[in-house]
């Protein structure tokens, strides 16, 4: 064995030598034609973004529908290879959806640290004796992933992370009222074995959620720090262009004083929501009597019942961990004193599928604006037709956005499957929900070219000159 790698070793010294010392050849080969950068004349307006080269593999689509499809979001995003199923309640997230998620996390994270979070990052293996001394390690059940190491210690998966964090700030002996509020948020992977996984990402095993924890100097201090976090979720689904309801919720084994859970209302939602007629009260039916038909607050008003999907929880949590661990800060008379709390969550990859449930047509996903892993598609003729001229005007066109709007670099992707029709990869573009599709056909050989525009998100189409389309393009807003 010993000789065979002295000669390849011996070869490869040889190659590697002869490519340093020897000067290039200059005539047309093989090899040599191939190695010529990407940035020579002949290429450098070559559209970079292909749809054949996308990583959304049709056999996985089709795969992935064998299984039972529970819902419009979950056949969606298979269909358009956006995810595709590990195993039950575990997916992979293909780069599309990835694109997608990343540009919510952009989101959140404006958000949440407009309003003075700060982000960390925490184990997902957590301890069983945080867990054990909050009493939340028997409290959760068939809930927590739980594991042991090779040394027989006890651990589990996170599922949250009120231990951990509240461990994290005891440790800092040196906190002082002047530091607070903190808010310190995370968006990670989260594990909850879940009995029966379904309807896709929207009820999985393992997903990712925002996780925020705030430590506040008094009670009235926390409730101010409270209400700016869901005044700050509620920016954050009015961008998304998302109708959430913030509604009255029970603190569950989480526990607290106070709680709301953000829902975006969809038939396949498993929470049942009452919201007034009259006023702005609304909660879920699990903390109202089963009788209640009155709203309870302006008590003239009739509560009306709907489905609707969490996508966002508060929890007011008072002393409930901070006694428990003993997270202190040292007040303006230099006295320890226990802080006050709250724990905010959002679910990241749920809101992704929640959105796609209720904004997609049965036939194509609608992203909103924000998340659209791309935004636009341009659509070259087919090879060999009578509009073959304009093919290069399409890949000029590409080149063209992304000079004349800087925002959309990297948002167009050029559809270069010319061996199509243009109407099957019409319905590969419906599909995927790009927010604009632009197909450059036979109007824009014209002498005052113009290009077909489809909004997918109303359905209307468009035909505007380059002007009118770069004045509409210039308008879509980018994360």
């Amino acid at each position: 064995m010993e000789p065979i790698m002295n000669q390849i070793r011996s070869r490869v010294f040889q190659r590697l030598h002869r490519a340093a010392v020897l000067p290039r050849r200059k005539h047309s080969g093989c090899a040599e034609q191939a190695a010529v950068p990407a940035t020579t004349n002949s290429r450098k307006n070559k559209p970079t973004l292909l749809v054949s080269r996308l990583y959304q593999p049709a056999n996985l689509r089709d795969m992935g529908l064998q299984g039972e499809m529970t819902c419009k979001s979950q056949r969606l995003m298979q269909q358009a290879g956006l995810i595709y199923q590990s195993n039950p309640g575990c997916y992979y997230y293909l780069p599309a959806t990835v694109r997608s998620m990343e540009k919510l996390v952009r989101v959140i994270d404006q958000e949440m640290q407009g309003i003075g979070g700060q982000k960390l990052d925490m184990p997902s293996l957590c301890s069983a004796d945080l867990w054990k001394t909050s009493e939340r390690w028997d409290l959760m059940g068939k809930e927590l992933f739980r594991l042991k190491d090779r040394h027989g210690a006890d651990y589990c998966l996170g599922p949250t992370h009120e231990e951990a964090v509240t461990t994290l700030v005891a440790h800092q002996a040196t906190l002082s009222y002047r530091q607070l509020p903190l808010l310190l948020y995370q968006i990670t992977r989260k594990f909850r074995d879940e009995p029966k996984p379904k309807f896709g990402l929207l009820r999985g095993r393992e997903f990712y959620m925002k996780d925020m924890y705030s430590f506040d100097v008094s009670e009235e201090a926390a409730f101010e720090t409270y209400e700016s976090v869901c005044q700050a979720y509620t920016r954050l689904f009015a961008r998304l262009g998302l109708r959430c309801v913030q509604v009255q919720a029970d603190t569950g084994n989480i526990g607290g004083k106070l709680s709301h859970e953000f829902q975006l209302p969809a038939d396949i939602g498993e929470d049942r929501i009452l919201v007034c007629g009259n006023c702005s009260f609304s909660a879920n039916v699990e903390t109202l009597s089963q009788e209640t038909s009155d709203c309870p607050n302006c008590k003239t008003g009739k509560l009306e019942e709907s489905k609707g999907v969490e996508v966002g929880h508060t929890f007011y949590l008072g002393k409930k961990y901070s006694n428990i661990f003993n997270a202190t800060f040292s007040s303006a008379q230099n006295k320890p004193c226990i802080a006050e709390m709250g724990c905010y969550g959002l679910g990241v990859t749920r809101i992704l599928a929640a959105a796609i449930e209720v904004l997609s047509t049965e036939e194509g996903i609608r992203w909103p604006g924000l998340l659209a892993p791309y935004q636009a598609c341009v659509v070259p003729p087919k090879k060999g037709s009578k509009m073959d001229g304009a093919a290069v005007l399409a890949e000029e066109l590409v080149h063209t956005l992304g000079e004349t709007l800087p925002r959309l670099r990297g948002e167009v992707v050029f559809d270069d499957r010319t061996q199509m029709t243009i109407g099957k990869r019409l319905k590969d573009a419906s599909r995927l929900g790009y927010p604009y599709v632009i197909v450059v056909g036979q109007g824009a050989l014209e002498e005052t070219p113009r290009f077909e525009v489809i909004c997918q998100l109303t359905g209307e189409t468009m035909f505007l000159s380059k002007d009118g389309l770069l004045d509409l393009l210039g308008r879509v807003e980018t994360v």
